[in-house]
């Protein structure tokens, strides 16, 4: 019989169980490139733009006659081969989106998830022990579990104290579960959940509810 999978605590003896189907799937290569692909395209802001020759203020007139002048033809001065002309070819505002499906994003994020759990880069931390902001305390507890950077850690909304505390940590990133994406967890060497943002990844990882939709949208 299979040991269980557990996932040590960052300030104490022991560990937290991990759900087999969410943590322990084998790894997806294929499914993952296609997730964080689509997910690092939705982030592009698309906006970059350039003028066009008839976007350029100027030009209507044509600067000399056709012939007798012993120059070149020209029809406008903001033609692409003058200073000051337009653009020919250049960017325009478009969206990079690129289409992911909900279940291959799902075993994507499986994958992500269960490659921390395999090599044990994956940390339980207890958020009650934070009674306020504490950066020294939170740069004790990566310390002494010997987390590698960078490190993604996840809270829950209401754990503020603890984001407080790791959010000023050099190379750490503080997200709650809701906007955690398979980016995030492929390029964290480490990765720090509560026990509350661990259940949640959980049930976004094993599909039971779609409590985050603005998560799996970001993604699609």
């Amino acid at each position: 019989m299979a040991s269980a999978l557990k996932a040590p605590w960052l300030h104490k003896q022991g560990g937290v169980e991990l759900d087999a189907d969410a943590f322990g799937a084998p790894f997806n290569e294929g499914l993952v490139h296609e997730s964080v692909r689509a997910e690092l395209n939705s982030r592009r802001r698309g906006t970059a733009a350039t003028r066009t020759r008839g976007k350029v203020r100027g030009g209507g007139a044509k600067p000399w006659r056709q012939k007798g002048t012993g120059r070149a033809r020209a029809g406008s001065i903001r033609s692409p081969i003058w200073t000051g002309g337009g653009t020919v070819f250049g960017p325009s505002p478009r969206h990079y989106t690129v289409k992911v499906n909900r279940k291959a994003r799902r075993a994507a994020l499986r994958s992500a998830l269960s490659l921390h759990a395999e090599r044990g880069s994956l940390g339980v931390l207890d958020a009650g022990a934070f009674d306020g902001p504490a950066t020294k305390q939170a740069a004790a507890a990566l310390t002494k579990w010997d987390a590698a950077a960078p490190t993604l850690v996840v809270l829950g909304d209401e754990e503020r104290a603890a984001a407080l505390s790791f959010r000023n940590l050099p190379r750490v990133t503080v997200l709650p579960p809701s906007a955690v994406g398979i980016a995030d967890l492929i390029a964290a060497a480490s990765l720090v959940v509560t026990e509350t943002a661990l259940a949640q990844l959980t049930s976004r990882a094993r599909g039971e509810r779609d409590a985050t939709p603005e998560a799996e949208e970001a993604q699609a």
